[in-house]
Formats: structure tokens, C-alpha cells, sequence
């Protein structure tokens, strides 16, 4: 009898701790994330937050909540509207809380796994920590971290979401991060013209043609293929603007050599990405072109490659203009995985893409 007694005892210990195991343990679902062809290793580390199922739709819910704001009305997405490549369509400088302004204009977001630093003058170096700085900032989302996690504390769909994503329904700064990261991290984008003519499943026109090889001369020491960009800080010579008095990597360095340099940004999805430059004061490719061959101003910290101009002509840049709407990417920026949550069915139906054959 008392053999009996002791298995019953340990069988319903082993029950219990494989209960527990479980209940700790969330089943989640991990997506792969697919690095395209040709490309580099991504520089996020994906060991100390994998992606998964539960883990992304999570950081979708939040990148699209209001509540994140001080007064519900500026989400993440308000400023990353997807139709533009998650940059703000038609706006030179960011909206925030109280009808304020901020003095950048937002930068759109994708590929972000391959970035070290953020902002345009990499002011963050880690994509888990990005999210804080618009969230606290007054002249944008103006809310502090512990009031949004209030609000989201109170939401019971939040509660299901945190455990089915890490386990239990704790609720912090760190998983509420990772998860947007999570999300974040899953915007590739890399099947424009450009990627598929790289992949051999597509080929260019003449003037996308000639316009690749003007962009192989004359611009792709700072937009380096395949990002379209090396992510370095380069002070192009813009002049500072008058009233912004932004002196963009300076102000993390403080060092005078890095006056006026901001980060080079990506010619991917350029064509959606308008207005352009660090504080959108170029409305239109011709705008920077223009720039470049006429106005940069020469000063101590204006880029080397920079220093005799950059001579293009009318033709040349009817050539730049065709390759650079190549780099279109139209299945990123109607993929259903990124809209809002529930909003999937009323996507508008995407437009024909004009560069497919």
C-alpha cells in the first residue's frame, strides 16, 4: 500500500511540474527571417529576441496604438504611414502632441535589421531602445514610459498578448520594445525592379539601364548597393536652415568636424519617400538633383566627395530619375502583414506596378 502511495505521490508531482514547464513555457510560433540573395548578415540579434508569430502581431498592435501618445492621437504609424514606405507622405517636418512640430523629417523604415545606429544622427544604437525616444519626446507622442504601460496594463487584449507572446502577462518596458522590434525588424523590403533585374527575373529599359550606370558612377560611394545606402553620417553641404539651427551629428559628437552631417538615407522606395533630406526641404527628386549641381555650399566639414560638385545634365538626370523609381518595392508597400491590425481585408487593391513586364 505504501508503494502505491508513493507512486501516486511522485505521478502527481511529475504532473504538476510538466504543468508548470508549461504554463512558463509559451508555445509560441517563430518566423524565419529570410535574408534576400546577395545581401549581408543583418546586424540585429535575432538569439536575444526571435521573432515569433505571437511576438510580432503583438508589436503590430502597439506600433499602431495611439495610446502610446499622451493624448491617443499620434501612434507610431503616424508618422510611418506604410503607402510611403512607412515615412510621413507629403510632409517636411513630423507632427507631434499639441499641434507641435518636430525638426526632422521622419525617416522611412525598412531594412532595419541591418542597421547599427538610428535617427539621422544616430543618436540611438540599438533598435530595441528606439521606440523610447519619439514615445518621451515633447514634440512628439509627449508620454512618459510608465503611463504607457499603465494604459496597456489595463487592456485585457494586452494581457493575452504578453503571455501568449513571452510566457505570462507581465508587462514592461523591455518586452514592450522587443516586441515592436519584432514587428520592425520584419519590414524587408527587396523585391523592387531593381532586386528582381538582380535576381535575373526581370530586366531594366534603356534609361533605367543608362541611369543604373550614371548611379554606378557618380552616387554609389554613399548609396551603396543593395541597401542603397552606407549608413555613414556625411554633411552633403546644405546649408542650415535659419530657424531649425539643426547641426544633425554634432549634436551627439559635439565635435565640430561633424557639423552639418546626418545620416545618408536609402534610395529604396525614394519614389513614396517625399519630401527628402533630413528636414524635408527638397519636395522632389529634380529639387535634389538641382542641389547637387548647382547649390552645395563649401565648408570645412562638407564631404570630400563633395568638394569639386557634382556636375549632371539634363540627361543624366532623366536617366538617375528612371533607375531610382526601380527601387520601388510595390509588394512592401502593400504587404497586409504591416497594415493595421484588422485592417487586412480593406487594403486598397495594389496598383499595377509599371516596372513588371
Amino acid at each position: 500500500m505504501k508503494l502505491y502511495t508513493t507512486i501516486f505521490f511522485m505521478l502527481c508531482l511529475f504532473i504538476s511540474a510538466v504543468s508548470w514547464i508549461s504554463f512558463r513555457s509559451p508555445k509560441t510560433h517563430p518566423i524565419q527571417f529570410v535574408v534576400p540573395k546577395g545581401w549581408p548578415q543583418p546586424v540585429y540579434d535575432f538569439k536575444n529576441n526571435p521573432v515569433t508569430e505571437e511576438g510580432f502581431q503583438l508589436g503590430r498592435k502597439l506600433f499602431y496604438d495611439g495610446r502610446l501618445s499622451k493624448d491617443g492621437n499620434f501612434a507610431c504609424a503616424s508618422c510611418h504611414q506604410q503607402f510611403a514606405a512607412f515615412a510621413t507622405y507629403d510632409h517636411n517636418l513630423s507632427h507631434g502632441y499639441n499641434n507641435s512640430f518636430t525638426k526632422r523629417n521622419a525617416p522611412p523604415l525598412f531594412n532595419l535589421a541591418w542597421q547599427r545606429e538610428f535617427m539621422w544622427d544616430g543618436g540611438i544604437n540599438h533598435l530595441d531602445l528606439q521606440p523610447l525616444a519619439p514615445i518621451t519626446d515633447t514634440n512628439e507622442m509627449a508620454e512618459s514610459i510608465d503611463n504607457v504601460l499603465k494604459k496597456i496594463k489595463a487592456d485585457t487584449a494586452y494581457k493575452r498578448m504578453f503571455t501568449a507572446a513571452f510566457g505570462d502577462a507581465t508587462i514592461n518596458t523591455q518586452r514592450m520594445t522587443k516586441a515592436l522590434s519584432q514587428f520592425l525588424v520584419m519590414m524587408v523590403s527587396s523585391n523592387s525592379k531593381y532586386d528582381r533585374v538582380k535576381r535575373s527575373e526581370d530586366s531594366f529599359n534603356l534609361p533605367q539601364r543608362l541611369g543604373y550606370e550614371i548611379f554606378q558612377k557618380k552616387c554609389v560611394s554613399c548609396h551603396t548597393e543593395p541597401m542603397f545606402t552606407d549608413y555613414s553620417y556625411r554633411n552633403a553641404g546644405l546649408p542650415v536652415d535659419d530657424f531649425l539651427h539643426d547641426y544633425g551629428r554634432m549634436k551627439i559628437t559635439h565635435n565640430a568636424a561633424d557639423s552639418l552631417k546626418f545620416k545618408v538615407p536609402s534610395l529604396r522606395n525614394a519614389q513614396q519617400t517625399f519630401p527628402y533630406g533630413h528636414d524635408g526641404r527638397f519636395y522632389s527628386l529634380m529639387d535634389v538633383f538641382n542641389f547637387y549641381r548647382k547649390d552645395i555650399v563649401q565648408a570645412p566639414a562638407t564631404d570630400s566627395l563633395l568638394r569639386h560638385g557634382m556636375p549632371l545634365s539634363n540627361f543624366e538626370i532623366g536617366q538617375l530619375t528612371a533607375f531610382i523609381y526601380t527601387l520601388t518595392d510595390s509588394s512592401f508597400l502593400n504587404d497586409k502583414r504591416f497594415a493595421p491590425p484588422g485592417y487586412e481585408s480593406r487594403m486598397p487593391v495594389p496598383v499595377k506596378d509599371i516596372h513588371k513586364n
